[in-house]
């Protein structure tokens, strides 16, 4: 049995939970989503978000309110009459009348495994950390930052190959179809909810600008995670010849030298333990490039190294 539901998403991490919502047969009575932003070429031009785009396309009301908190805004929530409302990083806290509106009440795709990563940056945190895995979860909405009761859950391996847009993707893909079964559950009566472990319970903090800069005497594949955790936004960077370079992927190489130090022609960088080779990256003011690329207009070698 189809429901009546409410979309509340921003990026393009939304876009494929809305879509595939529609195509199992959900009605989607309207769509909120943040306001647009100026952008384009010379930064005049209104943005709308991913999902505000693609709900459009598909003839959905959009709403961008500044807030949820005003008694308007709850009356205009109100008057959808939803079944319930699904949420997938939207970007704004929903107050406990607007979790309370939807009959069956409101869903989040969360990526992570929680409540290992509540918060904000989960995806580059759990790069950047080490993890063997993530996953994606639905659980339903309560006032507290990501600590509803869960529903769902599907796992994925974090290979050391794997950027922060990797998984990002493949993330997004999964919670589409994990949402779209939950749904399917609500509907029939028989979604199960299970209550959050007091137990491993960590934050993942926005991501700080300040972080991106690479410490070469970390080991390895720290370095590595560090790099691809942040790929490719903020992207982690170093200096090289006094010129600020992000590093966007690389792997782990054999050699060894003092931290930063290049060990070859072929942008293999020492570590604190073993060392990277970089694969791709991206000057000041250039687009991205693959490291031989970058080799052919810019020669490294050693005794050259990395700050």
């Amino acid at each position: 049995m189809p429901l009546r539901l409410i979309f509340m998403g921003t990026p393009d991490f939304s876009v494929p939970t809305l879509l595939e919502l529609v195509s199992h047969g959900h009605e989607i009575a309207a769509v909120y989503t943040r306001a647009p932003k100026p952008g384009g070429r010379r930064g005049l031009q209104l943005q709308p978000t991913p999902v505000e785009e693609a709900a459009r396309k598909l003839g959905v009301p959009v709403l961008t309110p500044k807030s949820l908190k005003t008694p308007e805004a709850l009356d205009e929530f109100r008057a959808f009459d939803a079944d319930a409302a699904v949420v997938v990083a939207y970007g704004m806290i929903l107050p406990q009348a607007i979790l309370d509106a939807p009959k069956l009440g409101c869903y989040n795709l969360h990526a992570s495994l929680l409540p290992r990563w509540r918060g904000a940056a989960p995806i580059n945190r759990a790069i950047m950390e080490g993890d063997a895995e993530s996953g994606v979860m639905v659980m339903k909405m309560d006032v507290g930052l990501d600590t509803g009761d869960v529903a769902m859950a599907e796992r994925l391996a974090i290979t050391d190959n794997m950027t922060a847009v990797d998984l990002h993707d493949r993330l997004s893909r999964l919670g589409a179809d994990l949402m779209v079964r939950a749904m399917a559950a609500l509907a029939r009566g028989g979604l199960q909810l299970k209550k959050q472990s007091e137990d491993g319970v960590t934050y993942a903090a926005k991501i700080d600008k300040a972080e991106a800069r690479i410490d070469w005497t970390r080991p390895a594949r720290a370095v590595l995670r560090h790099i691809h955790g942040l790929s490719p936004f903020p992207g982690a960077w170093a200096e090289l010849e006094n010129a600020r370079v992000k590093i966007l992927r690389c792997e782990l190489a054999k050699g060894s030298g003092a931290p930063g130090e290049v060990l070859d022609d072929q942008l293999t960088i020492a570590c604190g333990e073993g060392a990277i080779r970089i694969l791709q990256l991206q000057r000041e003011g250039k687009a991205r490039m693959q490291a031989t690329d970058f080799l052919r207009g810019v020669p490294v070698k050693p005794p050259m190294r990395l700050a």
